[in-house]
């Protein structure tokens, strides 16, 4: 399994993200292709869970919808976002997720399962503020890295062959069992 590189990405990139971005933009927190990778950005759209709500992840509490183009998260907290992009998997790619340096140097930790081959949609991206400190997320700009890797042979049987559960998903989905 070999990692895809910036020729491979930008050659399908149109095919793989809407919207797509062929060159690095370096305004704000950056996002598009790099070396190895594709930074995705974040959304305007956030679900807030509840204050003090015991959270089971097989009933999730009720979320509240907030749209913001700067929203500021609480110390030790934690909120839903999503990509601003609309992701396509290829059959024959796996694809990891990891946060920008930029936010974890702030304390943020972003965190986005692995998509698999033929998943597709908005990604959901769980936001972790594991600092003392308010941070400030920018919708619009860089949030996560992704990194495409390309497997020796397909596999038998895709996340779409699957039915899987969070498949083509158009907002930000909390967790369902």
């Amino acid at each position: 399994m070999g990692v895809k590189n910036d020729r491979w990405i930008i050659q399908h990139g149109h095919e793989i993200f809407q919207p797509f971005e062929s060159e690095l933009v370096k305004t704000g927190i950056s996002y598009g292709p790099g070396s190895y990778g594709y930074d995705i950005r974040l959304s305007n759209e956030f679900l807030v869970p509840p204050s003090g709500a015991i959270f089971d992840p097989k009933n999730p509490p009720g979320f509240r919808k907030v749209i913001a183009d700067i929203f500021r998260l609480p110390p030790s907290s934690h909120v839903l976002g999503r990509s601003l992009e609309y992701v396509k998997v290829p059959r024959d790619t796996l694809v990891l997720c990891t946060g920008k340096s930029t936010y974890a140097r702030s304390g943020l930790i972003v965190n986005i399962t692995p998509l698999e081959p033929e998943w597709e949609g908005y990604i959901t991206i769980s936001l972790v503020n594991a600092s003392s400190h308010t941070i400030f997320l920018y919708s619009g700009e860089g949030i996560a890295q992704l990194v495409f890797l390309g497997a020796e042979e397909v596999c038998e049987r895709s996340y779409r062959d699957r039915k899987g559960k969070y498949q083509k998903q158009k907002d930000i989905t909390p967790s369902k069992v």
